[in-house]
């Protein structure tokens, strides 16, 4: 008998009913792309085009919209909210929770487009630019700046005031979207099938976008790899290197977030700050000083330009920056839900204002100085002749030229040692949130009280690692990246629903007047007590 009660238990880790439709949509989504990849491409770019080209202003203003709503969240009565117990000390100090979220936020899309964004932009600028100038590569570093701004962040944390609530203050035991919208749509809704449709829609973009990050990390150490050992890049060394990652972010994700994410995420500040130091102790330094004032000043005066630029103008074609913003946000869009669930997990004692505000700010910061320091080098580089950075991007693709731009260093082999290892930390620390939020949402048990079962995340880490290499031998990847950025559309609507899910919860609690630390506490209310679960 106990060993049949064992059994179940295990059976019921997972929530089949929506991780089993997610899984199964995923991979039906895979198989054409995987038969027919050359087909499936043109017909996805083309509904891309279509979109860059009808509704770019959407994403513009949809940016700017959730901006708006983070700054009114923190600032007004909302923002004054502590999720969880107003007596309870945050769970982790500031460096830490401003680490994890730094290493989530920016991953390691930030070693490729801190190095070479400005180049594709140099290459296809902007405003009527002429290209290849000195202006054009200005605006190059302006634009990959841009890319990691407020917008994108806000895109990222919007969802986790809801979220956050559910968890940590009223304490439902299922961490799900459908959950929030409990608020909006009653139960019926939420506990029938219009709340899984909801589940579904999360793990579906989280599965295919997850699958593409590991997909198309894999090159930037690939590349790296076969300058420093002098071998070809191929899929043998692309397994080696998704085996080490599945590795390390299932040994991660297995420890748990004290243990595995904290430590990995605080690791990768000290050695993103010394690799920092390392190129402008050895590399050109006042270069990258004076271009990092000048692209700052750059990026103020041309901040609103870029947040609403659409190229109407110019009727007859679309440049980098249209386009690639188009794609940039969709694409952020699918990633914006698991960043809001895991920003929520890790946010128990901080206010709301403390949780967006942490989030807009700090990953901004550091993603600042990193283009400013690796679009720097790359540029530098570029005019005195030592890399010719545009012709490679042009000819090889942007991954080629970036272990070229790290070998014109001083001891180019500790240079392409450190950016392999802080490449490979911040997937691993990506991938490993992404596995452990997966494992929380999908979980059976109350995660208001508990941690997902490790065995389960060890299965969602396997899950996503063979759907990425199966598009990885296949070449699958490119069309799975657009399908990943289109997915953005139906999370725009999820988003929303949970931004005026937290805003209808926290009034219906008066969490404003009975969930607040003691010295936000209005002058009227001699005590203050936590909301009724």
């Amino acid at each position: 008998m106990e060993n049949n009660s064992v059994k179940k238990k295990k059976t019921h880790l997972i929530d089949y009913r929506i991780f089993a439709p997610a899984l199964l949509i995923v991979i039906a989504i895979c198989i054409p792309l995987v038969i027919y990849e050359q087909r499936s491409l043109e017909v996805l770019n083309s509904i891309f085009n279509s979109i860059v080209n009808n509704f770019r202003w959407g994403y513009l203003w949809y940016a700017i919209i959730l901006v708006a709503a983070g700054l009114f969240f923190s600032f007004s009565k909302y923002g004054k909210v502590v999720l969880g117990d107003p007596m309870e000390k945050p769970r982790f100090t500031l460096f830490e929770y401003a680490s994890i979220l730094i290493a989530m936020g920016l991953g390691s899309t930030i070693m490729r487009t801190g190095m070479v964004e400005w180049a594709n932009v140099a290459i296809d600028p902007p405003f009527g630019v002429e290209a290849e100038s000195t202006e054009a590569l200005l605006w190059g570093n302006t634009y990959a700046m841009f890319l990691w701004s407020f917008q994108t962040f806000a895109v990222f944390v919007m969802a986790a005031p809801a979220m956050a609530y559910i968890l940590h203050v009223r304490r439902k035991p299922l961490f799900r979207i459908s959950e929030a919208c409990r608020v909006l749509f009653g139960d019926k809704f939420t506990d029938g099938f219009g709340g899984k449709v909801l589940d579904v829609i999360f793990l579906v973009s989280i599965l295919a976008g997850a699958a593409v990050t590991l997909g198309l990390g894999a090159p930037i150490i690939t590349n790296n790899l076969s300058e420093l050992l002098n071998i070809e890049v191929t899929f043998t060394l692309t397994l080696i290197v998704t085996v080490i990652w599945v590795l390390l972010f299932s040994l991660s994700a297995y420890l748990g977030i004290e243990r595995g994410i904290k430590r990995l995420s605080t690791l990768n500040m000290y050695l993103a700050g010394g690799f920092a130091l390392f190129v402008m102790i050895l590399g050109p330094g006042i270069f990258i000083l004076n271009f990092f004032t000048e692209t700052m000043g750059s990026l103020i005066s041309n901040y609103v330009d870029l947040s609403t630029y659409t190229n109407s103008l110019n009727m007859e074609s679309t440049t980098r920056v249209e386009s690639n913003t188009v794609f940039w946000f969709a694409y952020n869009l699918t990633w914006a839900m698991l960043h809001s669930v895991f920003a929520a997990k890790i946010s128990r004692g901080r206010t709301i204002k403390e949780m967006i505000l942490t989030y807009l700010l700090a990953p901004t910061l550091i993603s600042w100085i990193a283009t400013g320091i690796l679009g720097g080098l790359g540029i530098q580089r570029f005019l005195t002749g030592d890399v010719d950075v545009l012709n490679i991007v042009s000819d090889k693709g942007e991954m080629a030229v970036i272990p070229e731009i790290l070998s014109s260093l001083p001891l180019e082999n500790v240079a392409l040692v450190i950016f392999i290892v802080i490449a490979t930390i911040f997937l691993t620390t990506t991938l490993d949130s992404t596995t452990y939020t997966i494992a929380a949402y999908t979980g059976t048990q109350n995660m208001s009280k508990s941690e997902p079962p490790r065995t389960l995340r060890i299965i969602v880490a396997a899950i996503i690692t063979a759907l990425a290499l199966v598009l990885m031998r296949v070449g699958g990847l490119p069309p799975l990246e657009v399908v990943s950025g289109l997915m953005g559309l139906p999370i725009i609507v999820l988003q929303l629903l949970t931004i005026f899910a937290a805003k209808k919860m926290i009034d219906e609690d008066k969490a404003f007047i009975h969930n607040v630390r003691k010295k936000d506490e209005p002058q009227d209310k001699k005590r203050y007590s936590k909301v009724d679960k």
